[in-house]
């Protein structure tokens, strides 16, 4: 191995890169240039803005008319930092990602598990399960919001003439029945994401590994508790991250199916509120900065416990 050592006085001017040095820097460029203009335009700047903004008193008429040039105030995060509103929409958003991205995973996890396996119908039955996930939200959501109607949902109608219930149960509308109805929404319609995951997966292992677990006596659960299930943890992690950030920051399901309701008002329900309902931009871009922290500081613990893990 041979070690390159650069034999240039102190202080000395490198040389001047080649016409074809310089075409390649062009195009490469050229290629990432829009890239980066878009991401500067569609996310650097409004994060920005929001940061700014953050720290306004600021209704929309306000910005409409000063732009960024409104009083400055620290009122947003004290008032936000302060309020048990914001922290209760804070509590309510971590049970309901906890939920859902334990819930969607372990029966993604199991839907690929009972796919694996080559029988008749199994291409249908694929089919069928990525329906969830890839049916417009709108037309889901109605159809559960049908489905449960406490006056004429077939739910209500099966529990009150086979299984003895008195009255119907409005499942959207009360709690804590609404939180556990969107998480079970929640579950079913992203399940599909982690059988895509899961299935892809599955089919890279080898089968030597399990059959020799099986000839050395291991029950099924076994093989599946320490031989299948450590080679997917590679899978179980990006998919938990990933499962994470998308539920933290869920807003169109929920508001859909209960408007916020009933105890299920997540931290993004309440910036939408505050935005729609009072005008207070400053005040809800202030929610928005602390819920992005709130999140980076969750995925870094998460990141750094799952590394121990691994090491």
């Amino acid at each position: 191995m041979t070690t390159t050592v650069d034999t240039r006085p102190a202080g000395a001017r490198r040389p001047r890169r080649t016409e074809s040095e310089r075409r390649d820097a062009r195009a490469g460029w050229s290629m990432v240039g829009p890239l980066v203009a878009i991401v500067t335009m569609v996310i650097v700047i409004p994060i920005l803005w929001t940061f700014v903004l953050s720290f306004q008193d600021a209704r929309y008429s306000d910005v409409a008319r000063n732009g960024l040039a409104n009083p400055f105030t620290l009122d947003n995060y004290i008032d936000t930092l302060t309020s048990s509103g914001f922290w209760e929409s804070i509590w309510v958003t971590i049970i309901y990602t906890v939920f859902t991205t334990l819930g969607s995973i372990a029966l993604g996890y199991i839907a690929a598990l009972a796919m694996r396996d080559r029988f008749r119908g199994r291409g249908i039955m694929r089919a069928a399960f990525l329906l969830p996930y890839v049916a417009p939200v709108v037309a889901t959501a109605y159809v559960w919001k049908t489905m449960l109607n406490p006056q004429y949902g077939i739910i209500n109608a099966i529990g009150t003439e086979y299984l003895g219930w008195e009255q119907g149960i409005d499942f959207l509308g009360r709690e804590p029945y609404a939180l556990i109805t969107v998480i079970v929404y929640e579950i079913w319609r992203y399940f599909p994401f982690a059988f895509i995951f899961f299935a892809a997966a599955l089919t890279g292992l080898s089968r030597d590994v399990e059959e020799a677990a099986l000839v050395d006596g291991a029950t099924p659960w076994q093989k599946f508790l320490h031989v299948i299930t450590p080679q997917m943890m590679p899978v179980i992690v990006l998919l938990t991250l990933l499962r994470m950030v998308m539920t933290f920051n869920k807003f169109d399901d929920i508001y859909l199916l209960t408007g916020g309701a009933a105890g299920t008002e997540v931290a993004a329900v309440r910036v939408y509120d505050q935005l729609v309902g009072s005008s207070d931009i400053g005040a809800a871009s202030a929610n928005s900065v602390i819920l992005a922290i709130i999140l980076a500081i969750g995925l870094g613990a998460y990141m750094k416990l799952t590394k121990r893990m691994a090491a």
